[in-house]
């Protein structure tokens, strides 16, 4: 497999780190910034005796270097600062990430797409659109880390082994995403019946506000440990088929009475991209909170005019 990473900033370069030591593919870090992918590729070669893996990481300034991606993971873009909200960069990596969309087109038009870059759900909309492809092969990074932001939180507060917990996020990736604790586990027993549910709501407000409050710890820059892990999870679901059930920003076609939207939903997830979603049986207000998170999002698609 030929995986490229676009962007070579802190998520990217982690991106493709993990990817090239679980050997999911020879891997192609691109950026604009003369030299930095170069040298971050080389510096990742160094470590292959050390880590145990045979992938190689090739860094490169020439999107024509795309060509043959099987997977393309788009990270390019402006990291979020304290105060700003996901939706604060909306125009300006519309721009990037629109540029690297055509580039894609071009040079690598068989390869499915995940998107990383904020806000989220409206960039896999225009990649959607910039490169025509079918929207089975487009997909968003957010349920993935979403969830495992609430299931972190869950293992914190039982102190129970992070394996255990499972946990799904629906919705667009920002302030109302929809923590659903009803599907919410520790190795199969429901969380309302270990927590309170103010300890449950204090979780979900939590998760809402996770990608903040790691921006206001870091004062400068965003997460990207945690969003890097969940890109990889998504692409070895793909390129090994595993047919994983995973919550991704995926195109519904009237799921969930959603139409025409890139939305936070579970998919089953193989070698063809998204294979499925899975509509799940949602109560009257879960279901009001899904289908105003994605309004919201059509409402910020709706300022790019694409």
């Amino acid at each position: 497999m030929k995986i490229t990473v676009v962007g070579a900033g802190f998520v990217g370069a982690t991106t493709a780190q993990r990817l090239a030591e679980k050997e999911l593919g020879d891997i192609v870090l691109h950026d604009i910034v003369e030299g930095m992918p170069q040298g971050k590729a080389l510096d990742m070669m160094e470590s292959a005796c050390l880590e145990d893996f045979d992938s190689t990481v090739q860094g490169t300034n020439d999107p024509a270097d795309y060509s043959g991606s099987d997977v393309v993971v788009i990270t390019s873009g402006l990291a979020r600062q304290p105060g700003m909200s996901r939706d604060d960069l909306l125009l300006k990596n519309a721009e990037i990430v629109g540029g690297v969309a055509e580039n894609v087109r071009k040079y690598a038009p068989d390869a499915i797409v995940i998107v990383v870059s904020n806000p989220l759900d409206v960039m896999t909309y225009l990649v959607g659109a910039k490169t025509g492809f079918p929207k089975h092969r487009v997909m968003g990074m957010a349920g993935v880390l979403d969830s495992a932001r609430f299931r972190c939180f869950i293992a914190m507060e039982l102190g129970v082994s992070h394996r255990d917990v499972e946990a799904m996020v629906l919705g667009g990736h920002g302030d109302d995403m929809v923590p659903l604790a009803r599907y919410s586990t520790v190795s199969g027993i429901g969380i309302e019946a270990l927590l309170p549910k103010e300890k449950i709501d204090a979780m979900i407000v939590r998760t809402r506000n996770g990608g903040a409050e790691i921006v206001k710890l870091l004062q400068k820059g965003s997460a990207y440990y945690a969003p890097s892990a969940a890109a990889v999870q998504m692409v070895q679901s793909i390129v090994r088929d595993e047919k994983r059930i995973l919550p991704v920003a995926a195109y519904c076609t009237g799921q969930y009475g959603i139409k025409g939207q890139f939305v936070g939903v579970p998919v089953q997830l193989g070698r063809k991209g998204v294979e499925k979603i899975i509509e799940l049986s949602l109560t009257e207000n879960e279901l009001k909170q899904l289908q105003a998170s994605a309004s919201h999002v059509a409402a910020s698609v709706e300022k790019l005019g694409v």
